[in-house]
């Protein structure tokens, strides 16, 4: 497997990044800030940078086909660019929160986005060619806490969400006139807005931080605060689902996660680096880490090295350097994307935390 691309943009945290398309582009968040980085041979350069939010951005989002970019802040705003030859041009969205926005996503279709907010509400805008601007319907009912993380359907009706109520939801944010009437599918056939077509309850009531739909959008995933993944395999409309496998795992929580196929799945947070999980129905299992490192038979030398480095330091009286991680990351992952290949053969991802790097992982 090819060596990760490592690309450390700076000393700060990154809170989301999102690539074009062509992958020409990296828009990346940077305190109130959003950074416009253009791939250039083997590096991105600094190019542009979108100011208009004046608290933390906390989401950013290309959309693949426009180009258009939405971003979303804790000043409680959100705004759509489209590039013009004067540069960058914002439009207001009216996203009516009394809360920051948290996080945000286009949907597949890119006719429309979702914001999560502390406001205990999601945000599914829509643009309004008669006044020409983004208004906003709001998800409510029955969020009870801050939404963390959404996820959309590849039909663009449905939307997964995580929130620090323990719950990860789905919903139906079909809008007349926007949306296509989606086909039947195992989370419900009519689908009004506001339609919770499924809800489930994290084992021990953590946060949720990340969620998911498989390529199909046949089963859901998220990841919670008591370090496990869980996933779900709905069976129909006002049915109880097929099967909900909870993996609990030894790492630290993760924040984030990408299906690589409907049996695989990458996820990354406050371990600082990524793992892969397999599995199916009949239950997931951790399979190790992205990184060589952890390749199967790599533990028992590592083992040694280390009793070695023990030895030889209590021969020479000095201490290790414990300052560097073994890892590419050297803290915590807070972003999981995809780089390229399409939905159920994922290729490569890219990742971002808190130490400012950039990296794209060959799968």
């Amino acid at each position: 497997m090819a060596p990760p691309e490592v690309h450390h943009l700076f000393h700060h945290s990154i809170a989301d990044h999102s690539c074009s398309a062509d992958r020409k582009t990296l828009a990346v968040a940077r305190e109130s800030n959003v950074e416009l980085y253009t791939r250039s041979g083997n590096s991105y350069v600094l190019q542009d940078e979108l100011t208009g939010h004046d608290k933390l951005v906390t989401g950013v989002d290309i959309a693949p086909n426009s180009g258009r970019i939405v971003t979303c802040s804790q000043d409680r705003n959100a705004y759509v660019w489209e590039p013009s030859p004067e540069g960058w041009k914002p439009t207001l969205v009216l996203l009516r929160i009394n809360r920051a926005a948290t996080c945000v996503r286009w949907s597949p279709s890119e006719t429309k986005f979702a914001a999560g907010s502390g406001a205990r509400l999601i945000a599914i805008c829509h643009f309004e060619e008669e006044d020409n601007w983004w208004v906003s319907k709001h998800l409510k009912k029955p969020i009870r806490s801050t939404i963390t993380s959404v996820g959309w359907h590849p039909n663009s009706v449905l939307l997964a969400a995580g929130s620090t109520d323990g719950h990860a939801r789905v919903f139906s944010s079909f809008i007349k006139g926007i949306d296509a009437r989606p086909e039947p599918s195992v989370w419900g056939e009519r689908l009004p807005f506001n339609t919770v077509c499924g809800e489930y309850l994290n084992n021990t009531a953590g946060w949720v931080h990340g969620v998911a739909f498989s390529p199909s959008g046949d089963s859901l995933a998220f990841v919670a605060h008591d370090s496990s993944l869980t996933v779900v395999y709905p069976s129909g409309p006002e049915q109880p689902p097929r099967a909900i496998i909870n993996l609990t795992t030894q790492m630290l929580p993760f924040l984030g996660l990408i299906w690589i196929t409907e049996n695989e799945i990458v996820a990354a947070g406050y371990d600082c680096e990524a793992y892969k999980l397999q599995g199916d129905e009949q239950g997931w299992q951790l399979t190790g880490s992205v990184e060589a490192k952890t390749r199967p038979g790599i533990q028992d030398g590592r083992e040694e090295s280390a009793l070695n480095m023990f030895r030889q330091m209590d021969l020479k009286g000095k201490t290790k350097d414990d300052t560097k991680l073994t890892t590419v990351h050297q803290n915590t992952i807070g972003t999981v994307r995809v780089h390229a290949g399409g939905p159920g053969g994922v290729t490569k991802f890219s990742t971002s935390g808190v130490d400012g790097r950039f990296v794209i992982w060959n799968l």
